[in-house]
């Protein structure tokens, strides 16, 4: 940068004005110590509106590779056009096809609190939490024309004392809950100082190119439609902000709020953190589906939203909060639901739930990742973020916090853009896929569960697709459900307590040995070859254990056969083996009054059930 530039720039700075200066990604990336967002956070104040001075203008630096800040906010350089144009094309689709439903849905989450709006991602536990925390709103519908004012929540009239808006008063039944999310949410939390560093415009001030030039006109709601790629009616787009410059798009100050609260309530509601993390990416959408946001200002959003959730979370100040708000959370529902907490997540999944379909929602994760924008081509590594593995403590407890960054990089999304590829990577984290567990075993994975712990340190599901080299060792009295189409290779060993096979291939290719605990099938599995020296093998009658290209060892342990009142006629083959050796202890029938007589062969065992007096 010449001489004259750099006068030129340092004046500006100097001015306060909105000047985002060039930045080392991968440098930025390589000083963890010195930029590691965690350790920063507190910099994210209105008055650092710099990558050297802000971690949160840094975190999201990714966005200087394609649109360069200008010096006013109308005069900002695209840097990568095709990017640039497949984001406002994609709000110009939305927008010119959204119905009246999605129109009206997208105003109650403009103007409702954020925080009262994560709420609904509780599920069939979200009204007792509006309950409990005496969280309020009286936006609840849109009206059917433009209002003649600007509406703002309130606490609505008739509302029980002590009544407070977003997530609830900080003296009710919930009051710590509702304390962390205010917490999480609060002053070093905005997305404004990254709003003046990058002045990015809001979509319907950008023509498809990317130039600023008005390009919309507004609906019966207020928010923008487009109508074409050319100058419309850009006088009434003016009446929803008179200054521009405090008006830009990036990041979207809504998305970053609604990713905050629904990681704080996730962090004290474990039970619901899947659904959580759906809510915010379905909330931040409706920022798309009104106009007033382009994919990138919510993919900025989401990524602010999630580095400071984990930094507050991660703060030694927080430590006793967000455990005292889990702590209450628990007692709570376990109370009002006449529950245990072994079985709250049951009773949190019972019951109307926008969001019950867990594929729809995995799905609309993945895409709204990304929403399809085009990619780099880069196959960067993922490092996970300094601190971030905090945003798994209470739903994967049982792990430690190396296991759990573990977990964050091994489902990750996939380097795609310039946005989740900025410094620390914090737009590559996939939460949602995180509470499933591992995507990939890398190295030799230990895990035990106590269950004296309860919930999820006594009974777990892992759902994604396993790969890698590495192999699991299961210990610990608790429960672990394998649901998976896992390709792991490097064996499982089961010590203590029950693992359970929930797909064919649920144990990986690798070999499998039993020395303690139960392995249970909840359908037929293939295996490489299996060893069993005690613990027990639990199976359906009907249900087939298979190493059918390689050797079965049995030196003891028991087989137990899960069978219903009926008595089934005929031989039914149980193990199938290249080969087959040794006998089980001892072959139990779970229904009263049955028996069964095995025959084993040198490649299977069958049994015969049989009434106990024949």
């Amino acid at each position: 940068m010449g001489r004259r530039a750099l006068l030129r720039r340092s004046a500006l700075v100097a001015a306060g004005l909105a000047v985002a200066p060039a930045v080392d990604v991968s440098a930025a990336q390589a000083d963890e110590s010195v930029l590691a967002f965690v350790d920063n956070y507190r910099t994210n104040i209105s008055a650092n509106r710099t990558v050297q001075s802000n971690a949160a203008v840094r975190a999201l630096a990714g966005m200087q590779r394609l649109w360069r800040t200008g010096t006013t906010w109308n005069d900002g350089r695209v840097l990568d056009s095709t990017v640039l144009r497949a984001n406002i094309r994609h709000v110009v689709a939305v927008t010119r096809s959204r119905t009246v439903a999605q129109a009206k849905r997208a105003f109650v989450y403009d103007r409702q609190h954020q925080s009262y709006a994560a709420i609904g991602g509780l599920g069939p536990l979200a009204d007792l939490y509006r309950a409990g925390a005496k969280a309020v709103t009286n936006i609840v519908t849109a009206p059917d024309g433009t209002p003649p004012t600007t509406i703002d929540d309130a606490i609505p009239t008739g509302a029980p004392a002590g009544s407070a808006l977003g997530a609830g008063a900080e003296d009710s039944e919930l009051g710590l809950v509702a304390q962390l999310v205010d917490t999480l949410r609060g002053p070093y939390a905005s997305g404004n100082p990254s709003k003046y560093a990058y002045q990015y415009p809001r979509p319907w001030r950008l023509n498809a190119d990317s130039r600023v030039v008005d390009t919309g006109h507004l609906d019966a709601f207020g928010f923008p439609v487009y109508q074409s790629d050319v100058v419309v009616a850009p006088q009434l787009l003016r009446q929803r902000n008179t200054s521009p410059v405090d008006d830009a798009g990036y990041p979207s100050g809504h998305t970053n709020a609604f990713h905050l609260a629904c990681l704080a309530l996730a962090y004290a509601i474990p039970e619901r953190f899947q659904e959580l993390v759906a809510r915010a990416y379905d909330l931040a959408d409706t920022r798309i589906v009104a106009g007033m946001h382009s994919p990138l200002d919510v993919i900025g959003g989401r990524i602010l939203g999630t580095a400071l959730a984990a930094a507050t979370l991660a703060d030694p100040a927080n430590a006793e909060l967000k455990a005292a708000a889990r702590d209450q959370a628990l007692r709570y529902f376990t109370s009002k639901t006449g529950t245990t907490p072994d079985t709250l997540y049951a009773k949190a999944h019972t019951g109307p739930d926008e969001y019950a379909n867990r594929r729809a929602n995995a799905a609309m994760v993945a895409s709204h990742a990304t929403y399809n924008l085009p990619c780099e081509g880069t196959k960067a590594p993922m490092t996970v973020p300094k601190g971030a593995e905090v945003l798994l403590e209470t739903r994967l407890p049982y792990l430690d916090a190396g296991q759990r960054r573990e977990v964050l990089r091994t489902t990750a999304f996939p380097a795609a853009n310039a946005l989740l590829t900025g410094p620390e990577q914090w737009g590559r984290l996939n939460l949602f896929a995180a509470a499933d567990g591992y995507g990939a075993f890398d190295a030799d994975v230990h895990v035990s569960m106590d269950a004296a712990r309860n919930g999820f340190c006594a009974d777990d599901n892992w759902r994604n697709d396993i790969a890698g080299a590495g192999g699991l060792t299961k210990a610990g009295a608790g429960t672990l459900t394998l649901s998976g189409d896992n390709r792991y290779c490097g064996g499982t060993r089961l010590q203590a307590g029950t693992l359970v096979a929930a797909s064919p291939s649920a144990l990986g290719t690798g070999p499998v040995e039993v020395t303690g605990g139960t392995v249970k099938l909840n359908c037929g599995l293939h295996v490489q070859s299996y060893r069993q020296v005690g613990g027990v093998l639990t199976l359906r009658l009907g249900d087939t254990l298979s190493a059918a290209g390689g050797s079965m060892v049995i030196s003891g342990g028991v087989l137990e056969i899960l069978v219903d009142e009926a008595c089934p006629r005929g031989q039914i083959r149980v193990l199938t083996a290249r080969n087959l050796h040794g006998r089980f202890a001892a072959i139990k029938v779970t229904a009263p009054g049955l028996r069964a007589v095995p025959t084993y062969t040198p490649t299977s065992l069958s049994v015969r059930i049989l009434w106990e007096h024949s």
